[in-house]
């Protein structure tokens, strides 16, 4: 690579850069190389760089299910907790159950997370991942009252700081968790 050629990337790392700070959202390979008429190559090229630049600062280069998007490195977590605690959202047993239930096992119905939760299910645990936009309906089980079928969300991935479901941990054999208890 020439000087010229890289200058010219180290360029389109930095509008890249600048692009991901203003926006609110994190930002789709395809938006980034149409915003900026990029290749895929010198996408990927420039987004190599802009992860370097940043390996020596507090941010760092994120890609989630929904785009990429810069973040806080995990190495300053311990920091903003003990100055922002009330940052720190806490989510009940239960509703990590549930939301576990429908990412492992998805579609599921309501039915289908009591059977395996073992206890009712709370509307208000649906309501709260709902509202954080974390689940969604997709469609009805052919069964006697066709209930809705549930699915996690990008948003659910992006919270989670996940691009695929195939990066969820692998679930924990049931034998040995009864052998904990």
């Amino acid at each position: 690579m020439t000087d010229e050629q890289r200058q010219h990337l180290e360029s389109i790392s930095k509008d890249i850069e600048v692009l991901l700070h203003a926006s609110e959202a994190p930002l789709t390979a395809h938006a980034l190389k149409k915003h900026l008429s990029l290749s895929t190559k010198e996408l990927n090229q420039a987004l190599s760089l802009l992860q370097i630049r940043l390996d020596s600062g507090v941010l760092s280069l994120h890609e989630t299910a929904s785009g990429y998007r810069l973040q806080i490195s995990d190495n300053y977590s311990t920091l903003i907790q003990s100055i922002f605690p009330q940052r720190q959202e806490r989510l009940s047993q239960a509703l990590l159950e549930t939301l576990s239930v429908i990412a492992y096992k998805q579609p599921v119905t309501r039915s289908d997370i009591e059977y395996v939760r073992g206890v009712t299910l709370s509307s208000n645990i649906l309501r709260q991942l709902f509202d954080k936009g974390w689940i969604k309906e997709n469609g009805y089980k052919e069964t006697l009252g066709r209930p809705a079928l549930l699915h996690t969300t990008p948003q659910f991935l992006d919270a989670f700081g996940l691009t695929d479901l195939d990066e969820l941990p692998p679930m924990p054999d049931m034998e040995t968790i009864k052998a904990m208890s």
